[in-house]
């Protein structure tokens, strides 16, 4: 190689690092060296200044990086979207993220290392509080679904790096045959929480008013300031969300994006390595890599083919009868028929009576949160994004033997 070029090279490198490293912040906000992503982890160490200025800039998030964790402070451009819950399964309910918030609360007072049953004790201390009992959430330890829920909150906990195994087994302390000893790493647990302000001192009632409440920023002042509030407004939305479909911006957005789409799509592409696909409807950001994609489709399993077919069944619906929502009791019954004809390769359980709820209610969820549809009461909507799992019958041209 000549001298000439060696350069290049090195910032070709460089470039790659850092979309590398952008990739994995938008998939994993919190990157530590054991996990998820260790390699990402050192890049985006490697990086941090340029990557601090570069989210700062483009969407307003801010970007935290030590020896122990790097983490981006992103706030999300819908509130509302309820798709971005715990990773687990069965997924979280209300009083299990109670018990997450609980553990979190005792594990600011813990020692470097704590057992299961410790932390099972402070919780149920902190849960005795009668405010939440005046809430609706109670927690007594007295059956093994609600120790089910410990351990469930315990393995977010070691998912997300806070605490580290040692030693034990939770599902002994599930039968109550044993415990697990955790070492606490401190500075994941307080990278954890990236509100501007503590929930406690939240007044507001409703969940839509709490959610603002909590994510407020300063407002701008002046035309600049508030032309760059639009433009991390739209970043947010392309970066974070599958889709971003014209109808749900606000007016201002619509005219900033009319005038300024190009240099807002050019600078996130070129930053990130992603696909820009511009629509009549809308914007995706598609991530050829899938390094920055938590949910995708298709996926493999009963779960994945029934959710792909039901996204053709649907995006048949959009072709032939756009603006039309179909019943949720119709998809069921489609799910059902689905089932028998492919019951050789799907899960044995698949065509039990009452099997296609679950099927169909996961499929939605799915299909839900990657933009394609939209949940309306029993009633599914399905978006224009859909149109890419249409199938049209094949066209046989040219000559035939």
């Amino acid at each position: 190689m000549s001298g000439d070029r060696l350069p290049d090279v090195l910032d070709q490198q460089r470039d790659d690092e850092r979309r590398r490293a952008i990739r994995a912040l938008l998939r994993h906000p919190m990157l530590t060296p054991d996990g998820p992503d260790p390699q990402a982890f050192g890049l985006a160490r490697k990086h941090a200044s340029w990557l601090g200025d570069w989210f700062g800039n483009q969407a307003g998030w801010t970007l935290r990086a030590d020896h122990a964790v790097v983490r981006l402070r992103k706030i999300p451009g819908q509130l509302a979207d309820g798709s971005r819950g715990a990773d687990a399964k069965p997924p979280f309910g209300r009083r299990r993220y109670v018990l997450t918030c609980l553990a979190l609360a005792a594990l600011e007072r813990a020692e470097a290392q704590v057992t299961l049953g410790w932390l099972v004790e402070r919780v149920v201390a902190l849960a005795a509080d009668p405010a939440l009992a005046a809430a609706g959430v109670t927690f007594s330890l007295d059956s093994r679904e609600e120790r089910g829920d410990l351990v469930a909150v315990a393995r977010l906990l070691l998912g997300a790096g806070v605490l580290a195994k040692v030693a034990g087994d939770e599902q002994a302390f599930v039968s109550q045959s044993g415990d697990a000893l955790y070492d606490v790493n401190r500075r994941v647990l307080a990278a954890l929480l990236i509100t501007g302000r503590g929930a406690s001192t939240v007044t507001e009632t409703g969940i839509d008013q709490r959610l603002a409440a909590l994510t407020a920023e300063p407002r701008p002042e002046t035309e600049d300031a508030r032309n760059r509030e639009i433009r991390h407004r739209l970043a947010r939305r392309l970066l974070d969300d599958p889709v971003l479909y014209l109808d749900d911006l606000a007016e201002d957005e619509r005219a900033y994006l009319a005038g300024q789409r190009g240099l807002l799509l050019r600078r996130l592409t070129e930053a990130t390595g992603l696909v820009a696909e511009v629509r009549a409807e809308g914007i995706a950001l598609l991530d050829p890599t899938g390094e920055a994609t938590d949910l995708g489709m298709p996926e493999e399993g009963t779960d994945g083919h029934a959710t792909l077919l039901l996204a053709e069944y649907l995006a048949a619906v959009l072709r032939e009868r756009p603006g039309d929502a179909v019943p949720v009791s119709v998809l069921r019954g489609h799910i059902a028929a689905l089932a028998q004809r492919h019951k050789s390769h799907w899960r044995k359980h698949a065509t039990d009576p009452g099997a296609e709820r679950e099927l169909t209610a996961g499929a939605i969820a799915r299909l839900a949160a990657l933009g394609l549809v939209r949940v309306t009461g029993q009633d599914v909507l399905p978006m224009p994004a859909l149109a890419r799992y249409g199938y049209a019958e094949p066209t046989i041209s040219g000559s035939t033997p």
